[in-house]
């Protein structure tokens, strides 16, 4: 054989192998299975009652992926866990190596990183191969475990079908430590163990890429449903962060001052809800309470980041009833984007949607009804919690030339002002067109004669060009409307009160085929053509496309 043909022969083994996909194992998870001694995990199949390396199920996670020793499963495995119950932490199956004064981290090994993106490892409920149906397993928290599914360091993942939670009302840290009425109290435990039944974060990242979320039910955790940063390409997929003590997504992780949390790449939210975090959960039913807002030391966010890139997409999502803002974008550092697309954001303690650098926001409601919280019968919060930084519907900060641009939305609110816009040099521009802004009372108001109400646009310290085309104003303070505009007559929505708000146009109001032909969006909120020209607002009337 000569020497080239050498060389092309191994050329060829060498691509065959890359094509070859890795040999990989699916392993099982069930209630009723084995340890790791019992079971060879790799049989949906009970454990026998007898017997060793027997083809059966685990009992539970921490058998594939012990806290504090070496994973049983490889990375480009598939994890299937059955249906049931599983306590994370301190005292469940296979902690043995956990040390029981340092409970807290007492948290399932870190999931091995897959091969490549298309040999991702998988952890799976049982009903995960296609769209999830029924109740999932739940993997609930204890003993103040700083984490159930831990991601640090790792990348190639999806995680679908789960439950994640605890199983206590407490939040840690929390203002109210004295009993309530039926005996419990707000604060977690966190002097002396046992510490109860909760646990930290439902997830913890950083240093991170590639991964999938998808169907996942993450509520009740006594600070965050997700803390992550330092992340690379997330795509969550119908992912519910609801009732999370502190807020639903921090994504400050760094543990050094002034140390980096900042993202990268695309990070992609859809079709998921982000609701009622600041509030506890009670346990079991589920009924929210305790709401706390940031000047009574907690947090609230629905989403916040730390400084931060990357291409952002919030699409389908609905944002509400934070005790603080909805989609805390502020420290977007520029080099990345937001774009938000069918979002409905409602009821937050603060501004519904804030952001900064270049910004798209289109075929969105926000109801900036900022002081939902004063009449909420559960909550804790004071006075200075209600519309937080003015309780202002959009806040936009813009950085150097940056271009926000705002196209058939609806807002509405009770805070200082529906849209902010702030930064930016001479180059910088905002666009806001087909939007409609509906105005009335401001809640800040103290004089009772006065009414004050809420303005439509302020600029802060701001060089950049703002351009109003075909919005329509109404009830805004000093009657605000630049020219180009639909001035002076209600938009005649189907339900205008903020309670209540239903964003669709009756038939004959003056929203209809009144905004500027756009190339986008093409539909609008509910996934309706656009007419030509387009309804002006987030929802295009039944029967006005044309």
């Amino acid at each position: 054989m000569t020497m080239h043909r050498a060389c092309m022969l191994a050329c060829v083994l060498l691509q065959l192998a890359a094509a070859t996909p890795a040999f990989a194992t699916t392993w099982h998870v069930r209630s009723d299975g084995g340890d790791g001694g019992q079971c060879n995990g790799r049989a949906d199949a009970p454990y026998p009652g007898k017997g060793s390396d027997q083809a059966c199920a685990w009992k539970h996670p921490f058998v594939a992926l012990p806290p504090g020793k070496p994973p049983r499963i490889a990375g480009g495995d598939t994890l299937v866990i059955h249906d049931g119950a599983y306590m994370m932490g301190f005292g469940a199956p296979d902690t043995d190596g956990c040390d029981g004064d340092a409970r807290a981290e007492c948290v399932m090994a870190a999931v091995p990183s897959g091969p490549s993106a298309s040999q991702p490892t998988r952890i799976l409920g049982s009903s995960a191969s296609g769209q999830c149906k029924g109740k999932p397993p739940e993997l609930w928290a204890t003993e103040r475990a700083r984490s159930v599914l831990n991601l640090d360091g790792s990348s190639h993942v999806e995680i679908a079908c789960l439950e994640i939670t605890d199983h206590s009302s407490c939040i840690k840290g929390h203002n109210h430590a004295a009993a309530d009425a039926r005996g419990e109290t707000a604060r977690c435990r966190s002097d002396a163990a046992p510490f109860g039944e909760w646990g930290e974060y439902g997830i913890h990242a950083r240093d991170s890429s590639n991964v999938l979320l998808r169907d996942l039910d993450i509520h009740g955790m006594a600070v965050n449903g997700v803390r992550a940063g330092r992340l690379r390409d997330w795509t969550l997929q119908r992912v519910k962060l609801r009732a999370n003590g502190w807020g639903g997504w921090d994504g400050n992780v760094s543990q050094d001052k002034g140390g980096s949390s900042a993202n990268a790449g695309r990070i992609v939210f859809s079709g998921g809800e982000i609701a009622w975090n600041g509030c506890g959960e009670r346990y079991p039913g589920k009924q929210v309470f305790g709401c706390w807002g940031q000047k009574q030391g907690g947090y609230g966010d629905g989403l916040g980041t730390a400084r931060s890139g990357g291409d952002w997409l919030f699409e389908d999502m609905l944002v509400h009833h934070n005790t603080s803002d909805g989609l805390d974008l502020l420290y977007m550092d520029g080099s990345g984007s937001v774009t938000i697309r069918r979002v409905r954001a409602e009821g937050n303690g603060g501004n519904q949607i804030k952001t900064a650098g270049p910004v798209t926001i289109e075929n969105s409601i926000a109801v900036g009804s900022c002081a939902y919280f004063a009449s909420f019968p559960t909550s804790n919060m004071i006075e200075a919690d209600h519309c937080r930084a003015m309780g202002n519907t959009i806040s936009l900060t813009l950085t150097g030339s940056s271009l926000a641009t705002l196209r058939n939305n609806t807002l509405t609110g009770q805070g200082d002002c529906l849209l902010i816009t702030q930064g930016g040099n001479g180059d910088a521009k905002v666009l806001v067109q087909n939007n409609v802004f509906l105005g009335g009372s401001e809640w800040r108001s103290k004089d009772p004669s006065r009414h004050d109400e809420v303005c439509g646009h302020y600029a802060s310290d701001s060089d950049a060009t703002v351009v109003f085309e075909r919005n329509l104003f109404w009830k805004l303070k000093g009657d605000f409307c630049p020219s180009g505009n639909v001035c002076g007559r209600d938009p005649a929505l189907t339900d205008e009160s903020m309670a209540h708000f239903n964003a669709t146009p009756r038939a004959g109001s003056p929203l209809i085929g009144a905004g500027k032909a756009l190339p986008l969006p093409k539909d609008d909120f509910q996934r309706k053509p656009r007419g030509s020209p387009p309804d002006i607002g987030a929802i295009q009337a039944k029967g006005s496309a044309k």
